[in-house]
């Protein structure tokens, strides 16, 4: 009862890595315990970065960082969490349903890096079916469930995970217990010198469409979270709130995008839970839905596809065009396709 049926085997190819990930019957971790910030520092390019052909950065459509690798990291987005550090240097910003309805960040970070990022928090595994498509990167999370493990070790990704990471990760005596574990990501990329750089994750940066509805905010939720998210004209970018507060970035200014994606991806139970007996959702990223894509101040309605785990998401107007994002920040808001649902 609970288990995921699709038994769907998928062998990744990504530099360095011949392992085979089970992915469909994957169960996640239970609970474990662009605006560039002022305080962003341009990265160095790793060994291994691939390069991309087009032209621009492919998480955030900037010139800056195009061979530069690619970091991950789990970021707590809870109200004892916050304010956060480090997400507003971000390229790309995803946002996932965790147990109890609430929901944690994946911050993606190439171009540029925050001076430190958290609080760091426990990978799930709806993670494992998002990074395949940035090929090997770096993945920074507080730890997993001990049935969760065999699976990192068969990702595609570099784990610098707590357990790997040695001084890159910082307790914060001022905050409580899980909420106090800081990352600093130079030191971070320092325990992963191949990790992989950006490549075509099917996003496309440009041109707004024709059409789209102006729209001054919106609001996300999930069964026991809300995100707001409120056009700024002053600052062309869209400002996040959480609970009806303004989201605020530790590192300086509000936390925010140029490009928000709100994605419906079904999401149903997986076959892990946490101490308390609460399921683990997994959010099916894999084959087609609907979203809406909210850029310069306008929503609109847009439809994505994504073939595998090893390809990235494809975003397109009602007649099959891309729906270019606005160059900057992105985030894609991850909700259930239908009615805030709790598996």
């Amino acid at each position: 009862m609970g288990f995921v049926r699709n038994r769907t085997l998928r062998t990744w190819t990504a530099a360095g890595m011949g392992g085979v990930l089970v992915c469909g019957t994957l169960a996640a971790c239970g609970g474990g315990g662009k605006g560039k910030s002022p305080s962003s520092q341009p990265l160095k390019g790793g060994a291994s970065a691939s390069p991309t052909a087009l032209g621009y950065h492919p998480l955030n459509g900037g010139h800056t960082g195009l061979h530069n690798p690619v970091l991950a990291v789990k970021v707590e987005n809870t109200s004892p969490a916050m304010p956060q550090s480090g997400v507003s240097a971000a390229d790309l910003v995803y946002v996932e349903q965790v147990e109890g309805g609430e929901t944690r960040l994946m911050a993606v970070f190439s171009s540029h890096l925050p001076k430190r990022v958290g609080p760091v928090r426990s990978a799930r595994i709806s993670d494992l079916h998002l990074l395949p498509q940035f090929g090997r990167p770096a993945f920074a999370f507080s730890g997993v469930q001990s049935k969760m493990k065999k699976y990192i070790k068969q990702a595609p990704v570099y784990d610098i995970s707590q357990d790997n990471g040695g001084r890159a990760y910082v307790r914060d005596n001022s905050r409580k217990i899980p909420y106090n574990l800081y990352a600093d990501p130079k030191d971070l990329l320092k325990q992963a010198p191949k990790a992989q750089g950006p490549q075509d994750v099917g996003f496309r940066f440009g041109d707004a469409p024709e059409g789209g509805k102006p729209t001054s905010s919106f609001t996300a939720k999930w069964p026991a979270a809300d995100m707001e998210f409120t056009w700024s004209a002053k600052d062309k970018r869209w400002l996040a709130s959480f609970h009806g507060r303004p989201d605020m970035d530790a590192n300086g200014g509000r936390v925010g995008g140029r490009t928000i994606v709100v994605q419906r991806a079904k999401t149903t139970r997986s076959q892990f839970h946490d101490f308390l007996g609460a399921y683990t959702p997994l959010i099916h990223t894999t084959g087609t839905g609907t979203a809406t894509v909210y850029r310069d101040g306008k929503a609109y309605d847009a439809k994505w596809s994504r073939p595998s785990e090893d390809k990235g998401t494809t975003f397109t107007t009602a007649d099959g065009k891309p729906l270019n994002f606005a160059p900057g920040q992105v985030w894609v808001v991850l909700v259930n396709d239908g009615k805030p649902y709790m598996p």
